[in-house]
């Protein structure tokens, strides 16, 4: 059987509870991101700018719209016979349905797929985070060290730190302590959710911790640990890029956010790194006459009438007369009234506002979703809200 240098097993089954509405019908690597994204391409890009051409996806929560936009991997050049994007759901067993318990458990029940690769190293990814990495960089310093396994970590804000699975590391970068989630961090030093593991290391300690009682089968609170008291050398690898865990709305608005400006923070149009995409094919954005557009991003097909300030819109959007979106994101085929008001909002794919509406304030960030309209059932009958009557109206109105 012929080797493959490294094998890359991205995690992409999480519900992200914290996005509330925005993941009530997809996974959360499947929501839009930058106006024509979602937020797996950043790590199935990063993979095909760093030369990794067998990828494992594994899915589990809502994966429809995952699955339709990885489809055989072809906007990341991963649809070739030899290794390429598989797609690794739960499956059946004879006995048994097994759905993935824990991120190391979803690796587990796919060995039969790494055993077929026959890697030198596993590469494992979270398919949740925005940023650029050359994962040859990290994968070279792991093999320099002689290390068994090797952490991308990032230094983070103290506040933020018990957000994080948190280590410390010596003067040579080799980990003494990793404790996820800690009340009272003793470093700020975050895990990104990238180790890159020599198989056999990696295969052994997959097994013995399936059969560990207790055991909640993720690498942060068990594998990780476990290696760390069986002194297996872990080395961290201090990345100093942008990089975002976008897991709440005000995180995800934030990275919106850092995308704006004459020199922003972050940027989608890098020619040395490209990011790939299922592209929409959609029509060219229209901008009216009466329209205008500052310090913004607006993807295919928008169709604008009013004031668009420091937002990022994604395709499909129409923005009525006399309407004013400031300092918001707008998802995928939202269609705004006229005469609106949107301040520091994200508003959910497909939501309708009607015309006068007034959505968010300058004092935090709000949600707007078409999963917040809430008709109730009265006597048979489907009742409706003044609200509801009025976006239905709208939506009969313009179609």
């Amino acid at each position: 059987m012929k080797q493959t240098e490294c094998v890359a097993m991205l995690l992409a089954g999480g519900e992200g509870s914290r996005l509330k509405a925005l993941t009530a019908n997809v996974a959360k690597p499947a929501v839009h991101f930058g106006g024509k994204y979602r937020i797996i391409d950043f790590a199935l890009s990063n993979c095909a700018n760093s030369g990794i051409d067998t990828v494992g996806v594994l899915t589990q929560y809502q994966p429809l719209a995952l699955g339709s936009h990885l489809g055989v991997g072809t906007p990341w050049d991963l649809h070739h016979d030899r290794g390429g994007l598989t797609v690794l759901p739960p499956y059946m067993e004879k006995k048994e349905m097994k759905w993935y318990t824990g991120t190391a458990n979803a690796v587990y029940q796919n060995l039969n797929y790494l055993d077929s690769c026959n890697p030198e190293h596993v590469l494992i990814l979270s398919g949740d985070h925005i940023y650029n990495m050359d994962y040859r960089a990290l994968i070279d310093r792991h093999k320099e060290t002689g290390a068994d396994v090797t952490i991308s970590v990032i230094g983070v804000k103290w506040d933020e730190a018990s957000r994080f699975g948190i280590m410390s590391t010596d003067d040579r970068n080799r980990v003494t302590e990793f404790v996820e989630k800690p009340a009272q961090p003793k470093s700020n030093l975050a895990s990104m959710g990238i180790y890159v593991f020599k198989w056999d290391v990696l295969r052994t300690y997959l097994l013995r911790d399936e059969q560990m009682p207790g055991s909640t089968h993720d690498f942060g609170k068990d594998v990780i640990p476990a290696m760390l008291a069986n002194d297996v050398k872990l080395y961290a690898y201090p990345f100093e890029g942008y990089w975002r865990d976008v897991g709440t709305i005000e995180s995800l608005w934030d990275a919106h956010m850092d995308l704006l400006g004459d020199e922003p923070e972050f940027r989608l149009n890098s020619k040395a790194w490209p990011l790939y995409t299922a592209n929409q094919n959609r029509a060219p954005q229209y901008i009216g006459g009466p329209a205008s557009v500052s310090n913004s991003l607006l993807s295919e097909g928008c169709q604008i009438f009013g004031d668009v300030d420091s937002s990022v819109l994604s395709y499909g959007v129409q923005v009525g007369q006399g309407s004013l979106i400031r300092n918001s994101v707008i998802m995928p085929n939202v269609k705004i009234g006229e005469n609106v008001q949107i301040h520091n909002a994200i508003i959910g794919e497909g939501t309708i506002i009607a015309d006068g509406d007034m959505i968010g304030n300058s004092q935090q960030v709000s949600l707007f979703c078409k999963e917040d309209l809430n008709p109730v059932e009265k006597d048979n009958t489907i009742v409706f809200t003044s609200r509801e009557k009025q976006l239905l109206h709208l939506l009969e109105r313009i179609g």
